[in-house]
């Protein structure tokens, strides 16, 4: 959103109607032609969606094919992390919380930026340099660049945990774009609409912590915008049928 609370979303082009094509489809890859019609659908030229095929692909982000376009080995690892956020895997909450710790006293940028990308990913937020945490209630695995750069644990925080939670994630902003989000699906008129906004939806998606409920606010809105997408998708699927078969 920008300053005055307005719902801003990022303009379709030819790329990323590719690219969430393919990230929304199992397996993610499809002939030239059924990204070119699906471009049609948008009203983006066939020229403008080979363009940007062989872009993507100069790019790394496509790899081409006997005429067939599909994502690389990164925008795998994308689909992946979105489709994790859809359905994230939970646990029953005990009140531990896991604990990441930084250990070497100088890393290089690179590494730096891997591992943020990392916590990221892993839903954890930094308390202070070096310092990640979160409510100990998720399943999935640690990347490599975690085990190699910090220390890990569970450990239950003397601080009041919600006070905490509210501490390290900005919860009534997150409830308040998810709130318009939902309004905005309301509000399409037209396929390109909703792709615009579910393509916003699945964004927000990837920042939600996925708290317990015992840390949420009342009428936290993460379930009804993934049942929401979920409904979008269905019906998309559909659509999208007629464009790639």
């Amino acid at each position: 959103m920008d300053d005055t609370g307005t719902l801003t979303l990022r303009p379709l082009t030819a790329r990323s109607i590719v690219l969430s094509t393919l990230l929304g489809h199992h397996p993610p890859q499809l002939p030239a032609r059924a990204l070119v019609r699906v471009g049609a659908m948008f009203g983006t030229a066939e020229g403008t969606v080979r363009v940007a095929l062989t872009r993507m692909v100069a790019a790394g982000d496509l790899e081409q094919h006997d005429g067939a376009y599909k994502l690389t080995d990164r925008l795998l690892a994308r689909q992946a992390r979105q489709d994790d956020s859809r359905a994230p895997g939970t646990r029953r909450w005990d009140g531990t919380w896991e604990i990441a710790v930084v250990t070497p006293d100088r890393r290089p940028a690179p590494e730096r930026a891997a591992l943020r990308q990392a916590m990221a990913a892993l839903r954890l937020a930094e308390l202070r340099e070096g310092t990640w945490l979160r409510p100990a209630n998720l399943v999935r695995p640690r990347p490599p660049v975690v085990a190699e750069q910090c220390g890990c644990f569970t450990a239950t925080p003397e601080d009041d945990p919600a006070a905490l939670a509210a501490r390290l994630w900005d919860l009534p902003d997150w409830a308040d774009r998810a709130h318009r989000l939902v309004e905005a699906l309301d509000a399409a008129r037209s396929p390109a609409d909703s792709f615009t906004v579910a393509a916003a939806v699945l964004r927000h998606l990837l920042t939600d912590p996925v708290l317990p409920d015992e840390l949420l606010p009342w009428g936290w809105p993460g379930a009804e915008l993934r049942a929401r997408y979920d409904a979008f998708e269905t019906e998309f699927r559909g659509l999208l049928r007629q464009y790639t078969t």
